[in-house]
């Protein structure tokens, strides 16, 4: 039965239409990109320093720490972010021999997800205009404790690196881009609702790969892993464990979640019309197909 999202977090059936047996389909992808297929490398990695708040540093000891040299040093830290994006951490006492001015790296994960970016940049101390004040309110904002004013440094951002998944090369990104990228506006509740679709909409996500993808791939499952303003991400299985990926966009942008919600009904209620011949295929069918993940021999 095809479900609708609704408005509100719940999920309720608005047309009545015969149970689908699910089986293995033949993926075929693409809907009509009317504009730009994804968010940009920047975009991306604004948005993951916006919903992560864990990452690993990197850099060497400081020379007055060491009597000889150090090898690089990783460790996990915890960030906060300015507006701009700017990493802002709280070194311990322990690791404080670490915030030398020296070349230093952040990376950040976002979850359960490959995609990552990696901050490349010189560790010091808060800097004007902004007062020391202004860095502890957004550690206290971030996780609702006050942060040691000694321990608080920033990651100046020189360059990022961008990384979707580990089978592509990894994208630079400028530090003017990546400051003035906006983070995406659905990231607050993506998650939630990508859940939710999973959980309820099985059923639609399957039928997407069916009619709006083009490709010779035999797909035993099919899973949603991310969503934002301009589309959505689909993971497909094939039956010998191959992993694809494959990115639908969104016949318009959407900046909310009542928008995101509007906008997958409609896709869905056009793929069940195609599939039952209600309505002509009238749109090319997505053929960017990436192979994310391959079977373990």
């Amino acid at each position: 039965m095809m479900m609708l999202l609704q408005s509100t977090t719940s999920i309720l059936p608005s047309v009545k239409l015969p149970i689908l047996k699910l089986r293995p389909v033949r993926c075929s992808v693409s809907v009509a990109p009317r504009l730009q297929a994804k968010p940009s490398p920047a975009e991306v990695s604004r948005t993951i320093m916006e919903l992560s708040s864990v990452g690993t540093f990197s850099t060497a000891a400081s020379a007055q720490a060491q009597d000889t040299p150090c090898p690089p040093l990783a460790l996990g830290v915890r960030f906060a972010v300015d507006p701009q994006g700017t990493p802002v951490v709280c070194l311990n006492a322990s690791s404080y021999h670490l915030a030398a001015d020296i070349s230093s790296s952040l990376n950040v994960q976002s979850g359960l997800r490959t995609t990552q970016c990696t901050i490349q940049g010189t560790l010091h101390r808060p800097p004007p205009p902004h007062p020391l004040s202004f860095f502890k309110s957004l550690w206290e904002k971030r996780f609702g404790e006050k942060a040691d004013a000694d321990f608080i440094h920033v990651l100046d951002v020189e360059r990022v690196l961008q990384l979707d998944n580990f089978m592509e090369d990894a994208v630079w990104v400028t530090s003017s881009d990546y400051r003035l990228a906006t983070p995406d506006p659905l990231r607050d509740f993506a998650h939630h609702l990508v859940h939710e679709i999973n959980t309820h909409n099985m059923e639609d996500v399957l039928r997407f790969c069916n009619i709006y993808v083009d490709s010779d791939v035999q797909v035993s499952e099919a899973k949603m892993v991310w969503l934002d303003r301009l589309g959505f991400d689909i993971h497909l299985y094939s039956p010998e464990n191959d992993v694809y990926e494959v990115r639908i966009p969104f016949p318009r942008e959407v900046t909310n979640e009542k928008g995101a919600k509007s906008s997958f009904n409609g896709m869905a209620q056009l793929a069940w019309e195609v599939e039952k011949n209600y309505q002509p295929l009238e749109f090319p069918k997505i053929k960017q197909l990436k192979k994310i993940a391959a079977k373990v021999k």
